[in-house]
């Protein structure tokens, strides 16, 4: 186990079920230490089991860092996109390396199974959405073993229970950063993003489907990326599982994921929390790593 000041230190801004999900996985770091859990509510669950845990805690949300500076290196910003408009240049100001859980789209966009080594040295990370992390990188394949990709679409299904008010705000901005990601990382020309919350009991795993229209299909290599990358991403997110492999069939490529989650503070099913975060924390330990070893942060 390292020491603690051997770790980056860092704040999770947002008290609800991602920044509370959150700090469960970063207690568990041996590379990050949560040095402020700053929400907005003095009577948030979050909040006051963060407390029983010994780590120290804050109502005055972005305030409480503003107040002392030197509480932190990074800010993980699980609040939501209206928020992080705000927080945004508040932490630029103050120096704070940000990865942002929302779909604000103000920094680069991070998936790390693409793109985790470019993003070492950002100030401001953005970890795009559920449906981003669980697709995009499946888009990014097509786009790799394809020289034309004329469409793709993603179909994402959440268990209702798994999708807080947060997520609900921010619906028409996961829409758009989900989209932009996808046509980013795949050079497709089109895409299109659904997201369905399905309110069935027992609740369903997440799920994601991928629908894409390419010109002169490669399937062979295709598959052969798609798995690599699959166990690329079981690397940070054990759940994530390839239901139904590369398939050409009526004129598109299709493909199926289900994410599971690890059920460190919400249960299973809530795949599509779990994504973000795991992502999240597996971009800040690669941070963490290059202060360690390079001497940055940003």
């Amino acid at each position: 186990m390292r020491r603690n000041s051997d770790r980056l230190k860092a704040a999770i801004l947002g008290t609800g079920n991602i920044g509370t999900d959150l700090l469960v996985k970063i207690l568990q770091s041996k590379y990050l230490e949560c040095t402020y859990f700053i929400g907005r509510n003095r009577d948030s669950h979050g909040l006051s089991l963060a407390g029983s845990w010994g780590v120290r805690t804050s109502h005055q949300s972005i305030r409480a860092i503003q107040e002392d500076p030197d509480c932190c290196d990074l800010v993980f910003d699980a609040t939501s996109a209206r928020d992080h408009l705000l927080h945004a240049p508040i932490l630029k100001k103050l120096g704070k390396t940000v990865i942002d859980l929302t779909p604000a789209r103000i920094g680069t966009m991070c998936i790390p199974a693409i793109n985790l080594e470019a993003c070492v040295g950002k100030s401001n990370i953005n970890m795009v959405t559920c449906g981003g992390q669980s697709s995009v990188p499946l888009a990014h394949a097509i786009g790799q073993t394809h020289s034309e990709v004329e469409y793709i679409e993603v179909v994402s299904t959440v268990a209702s229970k798994g999708a807080g008010p947060a997520t609900r705000i921010n619906l028409d901005e996961y829409i758009e950063t989900t989209e932009s990601c996808i046509r980013q990382f795949s050079g497709s020309r089109q895409s299109k993003t659904i997201l369905n919350l399905n309110p069935a009991e027992p609740c369903i795993d997440m799920q994601s489907t991928l629908l894409a229209k390419v010109k002169n299909p490669s399937m062979e290599q295709l598959t052969k990326l798609v798995n690599e990358t699959a166990a690329n991403i079981r690397q940070y997110v054990p759940g994530y599982q390839l239901i139904m492999p590369p398939t050409f069939k009526e004129g598109h490529i299709q493909m199926m994921i289900r994410v599971q989650g690890r059920g460190d503070y919400l249960p299973p099913y809530a795949g599509n929390l779990d994504i973000i975060n795991c992502a999240a924390v597996a971009t800040a330990e690669r941070l963490a790593k290059a202060r360690l070893t390079e001497g940055v942060v940003h």
